[in-house]
């Protein structure tokens, strides 16, 4: 496996172990206020690399189906947004921001049920560097190294805050620092493994590529629309969810394109 394929399936996990490490250096719980920003930073970069990282990218791929060209992106879309749909119906799991779990009743922990809301958005992320990284080593045209790293360093920079997000309110519950510090790993470790094997499934089935691209958008999407938006904007202050919102957008979308 190429060097930069390492790096770029590595980036975004070592961005979730710093921002869990945060519990070393701070304690107790991250104000609201902290939260709503860095889940509003967080959903700008998931959008902004949804649509130039994967979903632009699946359309020139299949340019030669003309003005059908947008069918694989749909198509993939809607996949991804169905296969996030089930295993929110699926796995329990429980927001930072909610007193109810969703899913099949339970006797977890809550804290295990936290570290599993954040892992679910973390499949997708994981595939979609994972997809990247495999048209980038067919030889894609469409997907540069450059561009397939901006991915993983975009996905990185936003995982940052989600590792402390997971740590420090677990510490703030009484949760030993190491303890705390182990659940945010815990979470991000998901992304290598899901990029490791969608690496494997596109090396399979290449022909797919455009579905697998816009597959991973789609299951971006549903994570931001259906958790992190409604978690940037809920209670006072709200804009600011909205501004970093747009500060993780332009920060994705400036970094695929000098780079990519």
């Amino acid at each position: 496996m190429p060097v930069q394929t390492i790096q770029g399936i590595l980036l975004p996990f070592l961005g979730t172990v710093s921002g869990a490490a945060c519990v070393f250096l701070m304690g107790g719980a991250l104000p609201s206020k902290v939260q709503r920003i860095l889940t509003g930073f967080a959903a700008g970069v998931m959008v902004a690399a949804s649509v130039w990282s994967l979903l632009i990218p699946a359309m020139e791929q299949a340019a030669h189906m003309e003005q059908w060209a947008f069918l694989p992106a749909v198509a993939g879309f809607w996949m991804g947004i169905l296969f996030l749909l089930l295993l929110d119906r699926t796995i329990p799991h429980l927001h930072q921001s909610s007193s109810a779990p969703e899913g099949p009743r339970t006797r977890l922990k809550r804290t295990t049920m936290l570290v599993l809301a954040v892992t679910l958005h973390n499949i997708p992320e994981g595939m979609a560097v994972g997809v990247v990284l495999a048209g980038w080593m067919a030889g894609d045209e469409t997907i540069t190294v450059a561009g397939a790293l901006a991915l993983s360093i975009g996905i990185a920079l936003q995982n940052f805050p989600e590792g402390a997000i997971i740590s420090m309110p677990l510490r703030a519950e009484g949760t030993g620092k190491g303890r705390a510090f182990l659940y945010g790993l815990l979470s991000g470790v998901v992304e290598p493994l899901a990029a490791i094997l969608t690496i494997l499934a596109a090396r399979l089935i290449l022909p797919a590529l455009p579905c697998l691209l816009s597959f991973a958008a789609g299951a971006m999407i549903y994570v931001v629309v259906e958790e992190l938006i409604p978690e940037a904007s809920a209670g006072e202050h709200s804009n600011l969810g909205t501004l970093f919102f747009a500060a993780g957008f332009t920060i994705m979308l400036a970094l695929d394109v000098a780079l990519g």
